[in-house]
């Protein structure tokens, strides 16, 4: 299988060039490569130093860039969706100019640029892709779209399908507006089994992300951020790049305090991200350009290391969710490394756990096991989230002044009640929707 390697790190750290170091690696260790980017600002040109269009290029043996050409992507994939889009504002008497605008789906070029890394690891012809991804705030939103935009075309577009071919005919004559036709459902439905393919692929144990930063404070709070989003959405870490070191040796008075401040944050780095491999760049006159300069800046990097060795449950932090019983109760348990109480919020929906850390929220289905049950129990542990699920009849009765669960996660007990509180009080709710003649159950 292709091995998938996505960088990723605050803006100016040196995403790129580690990237493209990476890849530079990999093709003079034997292995057919490919070096791609899904930023907006691309960089691999200039970090090659050679021409680089919309489909691979070689520019040296084994070795490939190619800078995504995202709007053709996105008129591939959106084409039907926004035509459909377009021809509804007309109706309505919207600027065509206009309309073009408000049919583009924010953030959809970056995503769909991903299916183009999702063909190349189909095709075969890769031994490594190496991916060069945005800032981290905007590939952290790239990265949850896939599932995000799946939730709601199984909730919505399904349900509005169903709609349409039964009221159609009659729509269109009451109102005026033109129906989405088969057309427009079907492409919707090729645009979820996209996202489907790249949720899977991103999320396998073939693809790792790895995390860029700089040793100083700012940059590396945020990477610890970024590694807690990154596990709330299920997907792998295997390493982090340290950039622009400050060597030690022959150091001035001068450079010596920066040494010795660096040397502290490399510290911090090592605990947090503990057991991942910290592979430190030393600090550089100018920026490494070109193939020969490239390859030495990565081997310099990553020593006597294999980084395109697949990552392992003991040499990653691996962030799949797993599910223990003990025969009566489950307990879900969820990798969050990094995360802390004050920032975790927990809610449940009916059949789903909504799990939000900060301004990211994920929404989990759960398996009937856990749905049929209620929330007996929470808690966040060294980085590990843990949601016990009981039987109903084992459910304890709570106050009705406790927490709904919507708020912070302030202790176990909290979360626990307040979750069985919100489940049974819905449960009361259907119970006297049937009980009581005339009324229909929510």
């Amino acid at each position: 299988m292709t091995r998938v390697l996505l960088y990723t790190g605050k803006g100016g750290v040196g995403k790129t060039t580690s990237a493209a170091g990476t890849a530079t690696l990999a093709a003079l260790r034997g292995l057919r490569t490919l070096v791609l980017s899904t930023d907006a600002a691309h960089s691999l040109s200039d970090a090659f130093d050679s021409e680089v269009g919309g489909e691979p290029t070689e520019i040296d043996d084994l070795l490939f860039v190619q800078q995504i050409d995202a709007q053709r992507r996105f008129e591939r994939s959106w084409g039907d969706i926004q035509a459909y889009l377009r021809s509804v504002l007309h109706m309505v008497g919207v600027d065509p100019i206009e309309a073009e605008e408000l049919t583009v789906l924010p953030g959809a070029e970056e995503v769909l640029a991903l299916l183009e890394v999702r063909d190349h690891v189909r095709s075969g012809r890769w031994d490594v892709i190496v991916v060069d991804c945005a800032p981290t705030a905007e590939t952290l939103r790239l990265l949850a779209l896939p599932e995000a935009l799946n939730w709601y075309m199984d909730r919505i577009f399904n349900a509005e399908r169903k709609v349409m071919r039964t009221f159609r005919p009659f729509l269109s004559r009451t109102s005026g507006i033109p129906m989405p036709d088969d057309t427009v459902f079907d492409a919707l439905r090729r645009l979820q089994s996209d996202l489907s393919d790249i949720r899977t692929l991103l999320a396998g144990p073939d693809a790792s992300v790895r995390l860029v930063l700089t040793p100083e404070a700012v940059v590396v709070a945020e990477a610890r951020r970024s590694l807690t989003r990154l596990s709330l959405y299920g997907y792998r870490v295997d390493g982090v790049v340290a950039n622009r070191v400050f060597p030690a040796a022959g150091a001035d008075t001068w450079r010596r305090q920066w040494v010795a401040a660096q040397r502290g944050i490399l510290e911090e780095v090592a605990d947090s991200f503990r057991p991942l491999p910290i592979w430190e760049s030393p600090y550089r006159v100018c920026e490494p350009v070109g193939v020969e300069e490239l390859a030495a800046f990565a081997v310099e990097m990553y020593g006597g290391d294999d980084p395109f060795a697949r990552a392992t449950d003991e040499t990653s932090l691996w962030v799949d969710r797993h599910i223990d019983t003990d025969g009566r109760t489950y307990t879900l348990t969820m990798p969050l490394p990094l995360a802390s109480a004050s920032e975790l919020e927990l809610a449940r929906h009916g059949d789903e756990l909504i799990i939000t850390v900060g301004s990211y929220r994920r929404v989990l289905p759960l398996p009937a096991a856990l749905a049929r049950g209620v929330v007996a129990g929470a808690r966040l542990d060294d980085g590990r989230l843990q949601v016990r699920f009981a039987p109903r009849e084992l459910a304890r009765p709570v106050m009705s002044d406790v927490p709904t669960g919507t708020g912070p996660l302030e202790s176990a007990q909290e979360l626990a009640q307040g979750l069985t509180a919100e489940y049974h009080a819905q449960r009361l709710e259907r119970e006297a929707a049937i009980l009581s003649p005339g009324r229909e159950a929510p």
